[in-house]
């Protein structure tokens, strides 16, 4: 049974406050419509994490109405939100964090760009600095799997576990993306549907090429080490 200190209080509710705050990126750049989609941040230091409710306008939503969980996906009883119910995801996002230990958030969009690309069971290919950039080669396919249990979490597991790519498209339904904070998963969110436009519109006009492995490898290596400011999230 998870005893709720103080300190383990304080550290919930800054979750709560940015994984509210951060459902409304997902508006902003047009990647949710209507009520689906989600995010989740994990708790520091404790087996929990926070994530939207089911079905809730992202008008309403604020940092009392996310819901507590534990690294099984269940509802922490008492908690604050407990009586609603959690994320179809949930049990996905559950599965992302007991099997990667430094993932720190979880986002899920149908943002239409990358869900054609999934829809056609293709991956992005590295055909820009940008995408080499942010994903450190293609952005991957991932496995068909049904929601409901943590299908998608093995599919997003056994995808991601050792790529250098944050997001990965599930085969004929769309991205799931991985930080090591909620808002480097947003992150992530955001620049696969810029990197899934940019190849939908390069393809339309013929075969772009692809980068060569090399040059993706320095294009990432600086952008993870180098670019932005020294106190900055560079990812």
């Amino acid at each position: 049974m998870t005893v709720l200190t103080p300190e383990l209080e304080r550290s919930i509710d800054a979750v709560r406050l940015e994984v509210a705050r951060l459902h409304a990126e997902l508006v902003r750049y047009r990647l949710v419509v209507w009520t689906a989609g989600n995010i989740s941040g994990r708790v520091p230091g404790a087996d929990l994490f926070v994530i939207k409710p089911s079905g809730v306008s992202y008008d309403d939503l604020t940092p009392e109405s996310m819901i507590l969980c534990d690294l099984d996906g269940t509802v922490v009883p008492g908690s604050v939100g407990s009586e609603r119910s959690p994320s179809s995801d949930t049990a996905a996002h559950a599965y992302v964090y007991r099997h990667l230990p430094d993932v720190g958030g979880v986002v899920h969009t149908h943002s239409p760009h990358a869900v054609a690309w999934a829809a056609r069971e293709q991956e992005i290919p590295c055909i820009s600095t940008g995408i080499a950039d942010e994903f450190g080669g293609p952005i991957p396919l991932g496995p068909f799997a049904i929601i409901g249990d943590d299908s998608i979490g093995r599919g997003i597991v056994e995808t991601l576990r050792d790529h250098r790519s944050r997001a990965v498209l599930m085969r004929q339904h769309g991205p799931f993306t991985i930080g090591v904070t909620p808002r480097d998963a947003v992150k992530a969110a955001v620049l696969v549907e810029d990197a899934a436009h940019t190849a939908h519109l390069a393809f339309a006009h013929g075969e772009p090429a692809s980068l060569p492995d090399e040059i993706v490898d320095r294009l990432y290596a600086r952008y993870q080490n180098v670019y932005g400011q020294s106190t900055d999230d560079r990812r």
